[in-house]
């Protein structure tokens, strides 16, 4: 075999979301771009903010020497104060430099966090429906994922996080607002299992582990509670892909609550793993960049218009579909149990979802709306006649 057991196993398991946007890729040959409707996978569409490109220039044009050179594996100094400013803001607990990992995006955080953390056979705790890669970053650093349910409502079982936690349980991962229902996770349920792993921490540290992306895409005014303020042992792992439509340039930070026990040995273990694990730094030019664009985001009120337009569109034709309080995805209801026989029959429509079975949330399906409005308005007849064929 050309490739390990393991790889060929996990290629087998491929996520689903790419899998549609490779069948999009076909149908936009066969049909033409204007006569596909691909929501399968969460590329930002909106341009980044017009900060970005300022900045950009002004520092390309500074053409500082070493500005492209090496820096510390955690980052550069100023840049890493930078977003603990912005972390200690949205956390409302103070948060420093030293606390911050420059990392390669989102996913490349949540591996160091991984492989500084975990020892072979320890379990993290994930809520489902949730992100499909999350395995694949456990296990690449020995680790086992164990799912549990949520509430009806998408929400945070508690009772079903304790009914899970034994000797091995070493973290516990959310993220919120959540891929792929759009939920954002109540306060009272930050701070309930804030206690919850507090307690379990008397014996051996069990880390929250918030992976945020989308933290500030959320609507109708809602916030998304503070991570540190309410779990001691607590990490954060984020990116700007999102916040600031540049998932291809990943960049963004782990950062480490200044309350977590052992904190600065921690800290040398996420640095360490940044290195070995072949990152060795963040992009120094998108560092550099970010750093002066705390706060800034794309428009936000682009997304809320496209998720209204949506539900309506789709609550009109017949679907059952939760309003998302943040987020660019609507997590909707199949007409029929096997959400797989569903995705695939909107295929004959020239319309791409992923199946819910893609999150470990079975029975539903998931559109990312970063489209273009008129996408999502020339859609919906799509839609409909796919549920009256039925």
């Amino acid at each position: 075999m050309p490739v390990s057991s393991y790889i060929a196993e996990s290629m087998d398991k491929a996520s689903f979301i790419r899998k549609m946007f490779e069948q999009g890729s076909q149908l936009r040959a066969k049909f033409g771009a204007e006569n596909v409707f691909d929501f399968s996978i969460g590329n930002p569409d909106l341009d980044p903010p017009a900060e970005f490109f300022t900045a950009a220039r002004e520092l390309i044009a500074e053409a500082g020497k070493g500005m492209h050179g090496y820096m510390p594996n955690a980052g550069f100094p100023d840049v890493r104060e930078a977003v603990a400013l912005s972390v200690s803001a949205q956390q409302a607990v103070e948060v420093n430099g030293t606390h911050t990992v420059m990392t390669c995006g989102a996913a490349g955080g949540m591996n160091i966090i991984f492989k500084t953390i975990l020892n072979p056979g320890d379990q993290v705790i994930v809520p489902k429906p949730c992100f499909v890669e999350y395995g694949f970053y456990i296990k690449n650093h020995g680790g086992e994922m164990v799912m549990v349910d949520t509430r009806e409502d998408f929400s945070l079982d508690i009772s079903n996080i304790r009914k899970a936690m034994n000797e091995r349980t070493r973290a516990v991962l959310i993220t919120s607002p959540n891929n792929p229902t759009g939920r954002v996770y109540p306060e009272e349920q930050i701070q309930e299992l804030g206690k919850l792993l507090l307690e379990a921490g008397k014996k051996r540290t069990v880390y929250l582990v918030s992976d945020e992306p989308y933290r500030e895409l959320v609507y109708d005014g809602v916030t998304v509670p503070s991570i540190f303020k309410h779990c001691p042992a607590s990490i954060i792992t984020t990116s700007y892909s999102k916040t600031l439509s540049i998932p291809g340039e990943r960049i963004g930070y782990v950062a480490v609550n200044p309350s977590t026990p052992g904190a600065e040995k921690l800290l040398g273990g996420l640095i360490l793993s940044n290195r070995i694990l072949g990152f060795v730094n963040a992009p120094a030019l998108m560092q550099r960049i970010v750093a002066r664009l705390t706060g800034a985001t794309v428009d936000i009120e682009a997304y809320r218009r496209r998720r209204d337009l949506f539900l309506d569109g789709l609550t009109s034709a017949g679907y059952n579909v939760p309003k998302p309080e943040g987020a660019f995805y609507i997590f909707g209801k199949s007409p029929i149990p096997d959400d797989l026989a569903f995705v695939n029959h909107l295929l004959k429509y020239n319309v791409l979802v992923v199946p819910g079975s893609g999150f470990a949330g079975p029975g539903y399906f998931r559109i990312a709306y970063c489209v273009s409005e008129n996408t999502i308005i020339r859609s919906i007849p799509a839609f409909k006649k796919a549920l009256e064929t039925l």
